[in-house]
């Protein structure tokens, strides 16, 4: 599997995982009770047990903490091997759709991606820590499919690329329209449909 890489940090004195993990945690919990609007740097260092001045040497400010608070938990996302890719899709699918169910997910999301609508810095930085982060998930199943023969191989790079990228916008925005915008649950019934359309389109038959 292609490992994940993490958004780029600053240099300078040596991280503390255990700090970094408790302070990211602590956002977390702040954003589940507190709320975007009221949630500081203050009351996460509090929280974490660490010092403020701790987490402006990690983060600039509370967009960017935010940002690798909820980026931290789309890396619990794995693609299991079901035996077909029909049955892949569905299973990274259902995981992704309860990640954006969770309270802690819909509260920082929707908050930074507002905030970014103003702040490039601030979308390349929700594209680096979660989006391109994500995408591996997309090459690692073409690549099991392709094995399988269940799709055909591609030889152009660019190509490839192209294709990569199409596939996750159309799972993650239906996926992401549906649990945040419509407010609607993506049940297993609704994965599965879904998925049929993804795979066959709208012309297609299952």
């Amino acid at each position: 599997m292609q490992s994940r890489t993490p958004a780029p940090r600053a240099t300078g004195r040596p991280r503390s995982a255990a700090a970094d993990a408790a302070i990211l945690a602590a956002t977390r919990e702040a954003l589940v009770e507190l709320g975007w609007s009221k949630l500081s740097l203050g009351d996460v260092a509090t929280r974490a047990g660490v010092a403020k001045t701790t987490l402006y040497r990690r983060w600039a400010g509370k967009n960017e903490l935010v940002v690798d608070a909820v980026a931290e938990l789309f890396d619990e996302l794995h693609l299991p091997d079901r035996g077909n890719l029909a049955a892949d899709i569905e299973g990274v699918v259902l995981q992704f759709a309860a990640i954006l169910a969770r309270p802690e997910t819909k509260s920082g999301l929707m908050a930074v991606v507002a905030e970014s609508i103003h702040d490039e810095a601030l979308r390349e930085r929700i594209r680096a820590s979660i989006v391109d982060r994500q995408k591996c998930l997309v090459l690692e199943g073409r690549a099991r499919a392709q094995a399988r023969g269940e799709l055909p191989p591609e030889t152009d790079p660019s190509e490839s690329s192209r294709t990569v990228d199409l596939i996750f916008d159309m799972v993650a925005g239906a996926v992401v329209h549906r649990t945040l915008v419509s407010a609607e649950p993506a049940d297993e019934e609704w994965v599965h449909n879904f998925t049929q359309v993804l795979l066959t389109g709208l012309a297609g038959s299952p």
